[in-house]
């Protein structure tokens, strides 16, 4: 199953060259992205936008990452969130996973956690969708 995935980064290199990657190593299809927090939230609230992951960076142009976490809490069961970032400390990981986030991964050492996380979960929502 192809994983419908929102990006929020704001760093035009590291996120074209992390789609890159994702589409050549997992099922993610890119949807959409934004640069700041007000953007995403404004995307990611949109009950008509179609989306199955979303990986969040916490510094962003505008607001912050832990901002969008807070503002899909509420998402549908089968939608992930998980954080991809460079202060992947033990605080942060806390923090995030006090608002639900599914997965924390540092982008200097955890991108091939992060393309594990994406196959699996491509894997187990296939799964689900098979068995409806």
């Amino acid at each position: 199953m192809r994983l419908r995935t929102y990006i929020v980064e704001d760093n035009a290199t590291i996120r074209e060259n992390l789609i890159g990657t994702l589409e050549e190593l997992t099922f993610v299809e890119p949807v959409g992205f934004a640069e700041t927090e007000s953007q995403a939230r404004l995307w990611l609230g949109d009950t008509g936008n179609e989306w199955n992951l979303a990986i969040v960076d916490l510094f962003l142009k505008q607001g912050s990452g832990l901002g969008v976490l807070q503002a899909v809490t509420n998402r549908k069961p089968d939608q992930k969130v998980v954080v991809l970032s460079n202060y992947a400390t033990p605080d942060i990981r806390k923090r995030c996973a006090q608002l639900g986030v599914d997965a924390v991964f540092d982008k200097s050492n955890e991108i091939d956690a992060l393309v594990d996380y994406c196959v699996q979960l491509s894997s187990t929502l296939g799964g689900a969708a098979d068995s409806r």
